[in-house]
């Protein structure tokens, strides 16, 4: 697989078609790699919903943990394993991933924790309008602790990747660019990259995408979309903070409105010499196309992240005794 490509097909897509773009939001990762199972999983315990009560969110959010299929075995009591965080879209929640697509039978593709966060429309991002809507600084600093805490988990850069759909395509890149040391794989599967500098007159007539970003962005020109632009972030990047990077991957469907974003990210990526793939398939923005490429999405992750480790974690240990 090549680590870059340039993009195959010949079309432009322009972000003014607010009509399709509000469609289309709307609707809405080594050794570790195994076998791909035939069937879905029979183990309920696999598959929890945990909740945390936020104080950079003034909220109790939940989040979906797919577990392992060895996670609670005799044998694999202390075995610590890398995390998956999949990130979903606008409108969407955190129950999503597992829901609307296969994730459960494709979990087994790799021994790897997977977290499904809630994140509401919040952009992944600290709100420059809101005080208690700080969804970047509740996964940063909240949710991976408690994650961390709960289950058995590489508690360090090469145990965690982050990948998300659309918004969360771009909330992934985002964490990735910001906050390298956290993780070693970032991925975008129809990502809205270029959502901080969306302008009003680009969504005129479809102000529910532009509600959405107001109150987490600010006006146009604010400091916060400068902060949160990630084309700038990664256009601006020194060659040091290049080489600190997680690994990038991207995806898209050759039939997405959003298809001009990847496009347009990768050209940076390309012209940075920032390593990534990048693939354009078939298919539109919507989760047909989603629950086809979350597979493949775990499986890449997983080889760019360590593999499961055997650690005896004295803490947990004698608190479970």
């Amino acid at each position: 697989m090549r680590n870059s490509a340039r993009p195959m097909i010949d079309r432009t897509l322009s972000l003014r078609l607010a009509g399709a773009i509000f469609a289309v939001l709307v609707l809405a990762s080594s050794a570790a790699v195994v076998r791909a199972p035939a069937a879905a999983p029979s183990d309920p315990n696999r598959i929890l919903t945990e909740e945390l009560k936020s104080k950079f969110i003034r909220t109790t959010l939940p989040y979906k943990v797919i577990l392992p299929r060895d996670y609670s075995s005799p044998q694999a009591k202390h075995k610590h394993y890398p995390v998956i965080y999949l990130l979903h879209g606008l409108t969407g929640h955190f129950s999503d991933w597992t829901t609307r697509t296969k994730l459960a039978v494709y979990s087994r593709l790799a021994e790897v924790v997977i977290i499904t966060p809630e994140g509401n429309d919040g952009w992944y991002t600290d709100s420059a309008t809101v005080p208690d809507d700080k969804y970047e600084t509740y996964v940063l600093d909240e949710l991976i602790p408690q994650v961390d805490q709960k289950f058995r988990t590489i508690q360090s850069r090469e145990g965690r990747a982050i990948a998300g759909l659309s918004m969360g395509g771009y909330g992934a890149l985002k964490f990735a660019v910001k906050h390298p040391d956290k993780f070693a794989f970032a991925g975008s599967m129809s990502g809205a990259l270029d959502a901080a500098s969306w302008k009003q007159e680009e969504l005129k007539g479809y102000e529910r995408i532009w509600q959405s970003l107001v109150p987490v962005f600010g006006p146009a020109n604010s400091s916060t979309r400068e902060a949160n632009d990630i084309l700038r972030l990664y256009r601006s990047l020194s060659s040091e903070q290049i080489a600190q990077l997680p690994y990038i991957y991207l995806d898209c469907g050759t039939e997405d409105v959003l298809l001009g974003s990847t496009r347009k990210f990768s050209e940076i990526l390309l012209e940075r010499k920032i390593p990534h793939q990048v693939r354009l398939l078939p298919g539109n923005h919507n989760w047909q196309y989603w629950d086809q490429q979350v597979s493949e999405v775990i499986r890449v992750a997983a080889t760019r992240m360590a593999a499961p480790r055997e650690t005896v974690d004295h803490a947990k240990a004698a608190s479970s005794n």
